[in-house]
């Protein structure tokens, strides 16, 4: 589902219309401009002239612009289309590591227009808000609702949209994904088992939903918020784990303003500038989430103990920030203890997804005549292109529940990875294949589009 963000405009703002081209835009534009010739007559695309042009464009790597020049004397239009190079965001990091907040979200806002938003969380990201503003320019603002804030949070909220004259846009989890967590588990199994099954499903699927309606995001991660995990934050990357509008690895952006902004210059700009603050801060709140699993902190603990406090440092992630988790590293990647040791939570569960074991996908692998089709997705939990997929692969099984097709998943890394490399054709995470009705050989997804739809045809050319 594509994130349709409220615009958010102080009644004081007059910034220029989004879509329109600017002396400024065109002055840092590498262009290759390249001169095309169409009969009289001929209509030229007006620059994002509905949604659907909007959404046909795309922003890394190329951004293109189409415009119509005067008639020449032989009736004949001349289309000037200009080419924006490749945007390498580690050097455009380096160049703003030393930029202010405002700056870095100035040049956010510039750069993404009403394809940006800022992501919300209810404590010092009112700070980012306050950025915007001071910007001058059109700004978005979401929140994920998980349905289990404190009342505190929920009257902040209110309070951050009546002083700044905006609507934030709320995600709400999946009704019946949250209904089958709690009565399979109950409403508290995170203090038994840990909370990565519910944030997974009150907040990291929504998040994904939200962005896909995006080309880029901002949030208010800091490097000291958390040494362990955080301390590596670019204030602008890539984002290594989740997709945005056109899909796929690459489409989408993640600007971290105050990622170098130690927290009591945060509280010192908050403090001067006379924002809305949580009230929870004041009973000694500091990282607030959701309220069964957030508490105060005592003077001198740092500010992640107030969050999931019964379990180990290192878990304390929700799993919004996964990319930027400095345990998640090459270790990991490369098939490291981690995975190995079962410390990742599982993805890809669903009612209408089968889990197969090793001896499950040598049978299927036996059959020469099966009764029914078979997609299999071979992964790994840790792998952040397996997590970017996640949704669009449940969405598949829903959508192949009852047709005849079996969806299945095999965690292929750790001790199965050899194996999965010499009889599955297993080359990188997520490998997808398919294993028709009457054929002993499986056939491998050969796209890099994982989006629901392409896989379904892909299903359906050859079931």
């Amino acid at each position: 589902m594509a994130l349709a963000v409220t615009s958010s405009l102080s009644s004081e703002l007059k910034a220029p219309s989004i879509g329109v081209f600017q002396d400024r835009q065109y002055q840092n534009l590498t262009a290759t401009i390249s001169l095309t010739t169409r009969r009289a007559g001929s209509a030229v695309k007006p620059l994002r002239a509905t949604a659907e042009s909007r959404r046909s464009d795309s922003v890394v790597p190329l951004a293109a612009t189409t415009f119509a020049a005067p008639k020449t004397e032989e009736g004949v239009k001349e289309e000037v289309t200009l080419v924006e190079e490749e945007e390498n965001f580690e050097d455009l990091a380096k160049e703003l590591a030393n930029a202010s907040p405002l700056e870095i979200m100035d040049r956010a806002l510039e750069k993404f227009g009403d394809d940006i938003a800022i992501a919300f969380s209810g404590a010092e990201d009112v700070a980012l808000i306050e950025y915007a503003k001071l910007t001058g320019r059109p700004f978005r603002v979401f929140s994920l609702d998980t349905g289990r804030l404190n009342p505190e949070t929920y009257r902040f909220f209110d309070e951050v949209e009546k002083h700044y004259g905006i609507r934030i846009e709320y995600m709400f989890p999946d009704s019946v994904e949250v209904q089958g967590l709690v009565r399979n588990k109950g409403l508290f199994s995170f203090y038994e088992d840990g909370h990565q099954e519910c944030c997974r499903v009150r907040k990291v699927r929504p998040l994904r939903r939200a962005l896909k309606g995006l080309r880029a995001w901002i949030t208010g991660q800091r490097k000291d918020q958390s040494p362990g995990t955080r301390s590596e934050v670019p204030v602008v990357q890539v984002d290594p784990v989740f997709e945005g509008l056109d899909g796929g690895v690459g489409s989408l952006v993640k600007w971290n303003p105050v990622a170098n902004v130690e927290g009591n210059n945060v509280w010192n700009f908050l403090r001067t500038m006379n924002v809305p603050i949580n009230s929870l801060h004041a009973q000694g709140y500091v990282s607030i989430g959701c309220e069964p699993c957030t508490r105060a902190v005592l003077p001198g603990q740092h500010e992640r103990e107030g969050r999931w406090w019964w379990e180990d440092a290192k878990a304390k992630e929700c799993g919004l920030h996964k990319g930027n988790l400095k345990e998640e590293s090459s270790e990991n990647q490369n098939g490291g203890s981690a995975q190995a040791n079962g410390e990742v939570a599982d993805i890809f569960e669903s009612e209408n997804l089968v889990t197969l074991s090793r001896a499950g996908i040598e049978n299927l692998m036996k059959l020469e005549d099966r009764r029914d089709p078979w997609i299999v997705v071979l992964y790994a939990p840790w792998c952040q292109f397996c997590q970017a997929m996640e949704g669009s692969y449940l969405e598949l099984a829903d959508k192949l529940a009852g047709s005849g097709v079996k969806v299945g998943k095999f965690r292929a890394d750790g001790d199965q990875k050899a194996f999965a490399k010499s009889e599955l054709q297993l080359g990188s995470f997520p490998t997808i294949l398919l294993f028709p009705k009457h054929s002993s050989q499986p056939i491998k997804y050969p796209s890099e589009n994982r989006d629901a739809d392409s896989l379904l045809a892909f299903v359906q050319a050859l079931r």
